[in-house]
């Protein structure tokens, strides 16, 4: 159902940039983040974390930095995806009675055996009532908001030298009305190819129609074979579109989230570049994927994780890589941008590479251990895969109970984390599964007793006796939500008077309402002022598996109410405002979305 916008370009309200009120297309190569007014306000090229060629949503210094398709007089807007596909719609309304609509895609199908997604971005305007006055402005810039790139033009086309790669616009709209920015009428549909810098073989017009039913067809047969909960369909699958377009179909490698430096409160500097691999949050999101069919993605991520494994022998191993495999991410300031609403330091980079997060070790086997149990694979894991897990299985026993920085990343302070810890324990346990599947009776042995033996410490060090509830590091005292994750790896069951006390201690200290703080204990930043999507999915999650599933359904709605018009999630919530906060879209909150869908879903065998 179409969705209005929030303000207008050219009328009082928030400003384009102001809110994420966004939508996103891509293919696996690249993407962009739409406002509600179709204008393109973040794209990198030609990669996920190359230059921001478009950053309009983190406030240039100078002109430009978006690409917008403005309606003279705009005074309302409409926007939706087309069902079960990554193409965007948007209407765009004046004042008096002339509408436009602009169809957003990057082209995703089938071709010659493999998959067609260049680094290209698609865009077809049409009338549809009166006669609408139209401009386009396009202004990319480079280094980050710095300079404007140069240009030059031909009969029929734009070049544009950007940082990183050459694009070329290919129109039917006459190139100088483009270049400087002038309105005109728009009588019949026009067409934008913003893609490699080749002549287009055909007419811009026939390159988006035929691209267009292709991608339509792509998408729509990629959802179809998902196995989808009865209930709250669309949510979960626009969240698994979602996700699959954060996956670097070159590499295989799964980004946390597009975007880099939204901060995650107002005025803080918790702002950080997501637009990397962290190896937890990819395995959460392989997991995700997988409970919904969608295999093809793990066995990508697989490909990619054993490339950076194959390298380590018994090294440890680092919390994030780039998406092409760069072990180091220098963090640095960009100065020709000041922030998503002028709320600066934007970073590239992020220094989470210099890390020791243990709890990596059990991520990458978790990721890895459905490989050895789907027959539906056609390249099933064997004994040299195994082989390479092991390796991630030596280092969980040797790092289970060192200090490190933790899931949330501390930068100021190390801890013998409990989550770092029952994930190294997970590793071991799945590893004697993985063993026992391939008849390796000898290293199943080994794995089930090392396993045993750290789960009797890790129990006995993370349980506060005097607090009657597990904590977040050993011998602590505080409580973090990642605790409400024991239950789901398996550390416990659900029903165990431990982890139910537990879950109720985190819901009195770390609760706000229909929200849930990730740990409330000041950090190197000071006191946390927003929720975390996925810690409060985690929670509804954790209420299901100890019984309270009625309580569990009333705070799911209550999230999925929270999604902004097109469905998508961000990485925080304001709890006062219940305004969106943190880089977007947020694969930890959609994966928390799905996975607490599939949990709470009546049967499909129940309800028909």
């Amino acid at each position: 159902m179409p969705t209005p916008s929030e303000g207008t370009p050219n009328n009082p309200g928030l400003s384009p940039q102001s809110s994420l009120s966004l939508g996103v297309v891509g293919n696996g190569s690249v993407a962009a983040l739409i406002d509600g007014y179709g204008r393109i306000v973040w794209s990198c090229l030609p990669r996920f974390d190359s230059d921001a060629s478009f950053c309009a949503l983190l406030s240039p210094k100078r002109e430009g930095g978006d690409w917008s398709i403005e309606l003279e007089d705009a005074v309302r807007a409409e926007q939706h995806y087309i069902p079960n596909t990554a193409v965007l719609v948007t209407h765009l309304y004046d004042s008096h009675d002339n509408a436009i609509e602009i169809v957003d895609f990057a082209p995703r199908y089938r071709s010659h055996g493999r998959f067609y997604h260049p680094v290209l971005l698609a865009r077809r305007v049409r009338p549809l009532n009166g006669s609408p006055r139209i401009r386009v402005l396009l202004r990319p810039l480079c280094d980050y908001g710095q300079r404007a790139p140069e240009t030059s033009t031909g009969s029929n086309h734009i070049r544009y030298l950007l940082s990183d790669v050459t694009q070329r616009l290919t129109s039917d709209v006459a190139a100088p009305l483009i270049e400087r920015g002038l309105f005109f009428h728009l009588d019949r549909p026009a067409h934008f190819v913003f893609g490699p810098d080749e002549t287009l073989a055909h007419s811009p017009a026939d390159f988006i129609h035929h691209t267009l039913e292709y991608t339509l067809a792509y998408w729509r047969d990629w959802v179809r074979y998902l196995s989808v909960p009865y209930e709250w369909q669309e949510a979960v699958i626009r969240a698994a579109i979602t996700l699959k377009l954060c996956q670097y179909e070159a590499t295989g490698a799964i980004v946390a989230a597009l975007t880099t430096s939204i901060p995650e409160a107002a005025h803080t500097e918790r702002n950080w570049d997501y637009r990397y691999c962290w190896l937890r949050d990819a395995a959460l999101t392989v997991r995700a994927l997988n409970r919904l069919g969608a295999t093809r993605s793990m066995e990508e991520y697989i490909r990619y994780v054993f490339n950076i494994i194959s390298g380590e022998n018994d090294h440890e191993v680092g919390p994030v890589f780039g998406i092409s495999f760069e072990r180091e991410l220098l963090e640095r300031h960009a100065d020709g941008l000041a922030g998503y609403r002028g709320m600066g330091p934007v970073r590239v980079g992020n220094d989470a590479w210099r890390q020791r997060q243990n709890d990596v070790y059990g991520s990458v086997v978790l990721a890895s251990a459905q490989l050895f149990f789907d027959h539906r694979l056609e390249h099933r894991g064997d004994e040299r895969a195994f082989a390479r897990l092991e390796r991630m299985g030596r280092m969980a026993l040797r790092m289970a109970e060192e200090p490190d920085a933790g899931l949330w990343e501390f930068r100021g302070r190390a801890a013998v984390h409990t989550y770092s810890a029952a994930m190294c324990w997970a590793a071991c346990d799945r590893l004697a599964h993985i063993a026992t599947q391939l008849g390796l009776r000898d290293r199943a042995r080994y794995w089930h007793d090392e396993a045993v033996q750290l789960h009797a410490r890790i129990s006995a060090r993370a349980w506060n006796e005097k607090l009657g509830h597990f904590v977040d590091a050993y011998d602590g005292e505080h409580l973090d939500a990642s605790l409400l994750l024991l239950a789901d790896i398996g550390f416990m069951r659900g029903k165990d008077p431990r982890f139910i006390a537990t879950v109720d201690a985190i819901g009195r200290a770390l609760g706000r309402g229909n929200y849930l703080f990730r740990y409330i204990a000041p950090d190197d930043f000071g006191t946390p002022e927003t929720s975390f999507n996925i810690c409060t999915f985690w929670y509804i999650e954790a209420l299901a598996a100890i019984g309270r599933k009625r309580q569990a359904r009333v705070m799911f709605e209550r999230m999925l109410s929270m999604r902004n018009p097109l469905g998508l999630l961000s990485e925080d919530i304001a709890p006062a405002t219940g305004e969106h906060w943190g880089n977007f879209p947020q694969t930890y909150s959609l994966v928390g979305l799905i996975q607490t869908a599939m949990r709470l879903s009546r049967r499909w065998e129940d309800a028909l």
